[in-house]
């Protein structure tokens, strides 16, 4: 469950960010999480989020596109105010001792500290997300989780825990910013953010990245999810899912470790779960048959394991 609070108070002023780009950054990363807190601040009709542009030492950054983003202050500026760091980068690699440094300095108790794509990676290498729940871009999930074993490592889309923020990069950067948008000003104002960018939703963090899902995960995973998203009513058991795949139990566990890093049973009462949020949020179905649709035999076991996963009830969730 996350220890971050599900909704915060709106604050009297807006919550200063500062937004780091390394060269090399994913201008569409960067766009992706800094486009929302703006259009959130135009939608509600007042300042929300105060953005600052950020480099090493205030110089103009080159994204890993060619193009040149002015920066308004170097890191050692304008920081100790900031309620919210952005780190974008391509990824920790000739990451000196210094910067690491400065970016466990940073990270003082009541300020998020946020990785988008590479920057997830970067923090990692700062000590940072030891202990807690994070994700990186797939291609470098085995490498972070050799290098950094004390974090627990998904391959979600991203993850919020506490005072970290991490995902993939690219277009999650998006979600993982709408989600937290939801956190402070309510979701009403991040479907709002969502319609803006004729999104046809807001994907929830436990969703996996689809690389790491799909292309780079053997069939018989690939069929196993297949399987449970066909089966959320009426949820399979591990054995009976193993004996459907024509694998042992044992086997199937040991792919959903290496590549999920959960047992078959864990993901599936995610998966459930998350359906179970998207029809609260999108439908006026009893939370009762909210349950029974998801595979709960009981609203008293499904409101348990709501509360649970979310750190809310489903009838909290509904009222959000």
């Amino acid at each position: 469950m996350s220890r971050f609070a599900p909704t915060d108070a709106a604050p009297v002023r807006s919550r200063r960010v500062g937004v780091l780009v390394l060269s090399g950054f994913s201008l569409l990363a960067e766009a992706c999480a800094t486009e929302p807190l703006a259009v959130a601040g135009q939608l509600a009709g007042r300042s929300l989020y105060s953005l600052t542009t950020l480099s090493l030492a205030g110089q103009p950054v080159t994204s890993g596109s060619r193009q040149r983003l002015l920066c308004e202050a170097g890191l050692a500026e304008a920081v100790d105010a900031l309620d919210i760091l952005l780190v974008c980068a391509p990824g920790a690699e000739g990451a000196d001792g210094a910067l690491l440094d400065r970016l466990a300095e940073l990270a003082v108790p009541g300020r998020l500290m946020v990785g988008i794509g590479g920057g997830a990676e970067l923090l990692a290498r700062a000590g940072l997300l030891d202990g807690y729940r994070a994700t990186v871009p797939w291609p470098r999930f085995e490498a972070v989780r050799l290098a950094h074993p004390r974090i627990r490592l998904s391959r979600q889309l991203f993850e919020i825990d506490g005072e970290r923020l991490t995902c993939g990069g690219g277009t999650a950067a998006m979600d993982m910013m709408m989600t937290l948008i939801g956190r402070h000003h309510g979701s009403e104002l991040a479907e709002r953010v969502s319609a803006h960018f004729v999104l046809e939703r807001v994907r929830m963090g436990s969703e996996p990245q689809t690389a790491a899902s799909a292309g780079a995960a053997p069939e018989s995973l690939t069929e196993a999810l297949a399987l449970m998203e066909a089966n959320i009513e009426e949820p399979l058991t591990t054995a009976e899912l193993a004996e459907h795949l024509g694998v042992s139990r044992r086997q199937l566990e040991r792919l959903f470790k290496k590549h999920l890093q959960a047992v078959p049973s864990r993901y599936y009462l995610d998966l459930r779960l998350q359906r179970a949020r998207r029809l609260l949020r999108e439908s006026e179905r009893p939370a009762g048959e909210v349950a029974l649709l998801t595979g709960f035999s009981s609203a008293a076991h499904f409101s348990t394991a709501y509360r649970n996963h979310f750190g809310v009830s489903p009838r909290e969730e509904r009222l959000g």
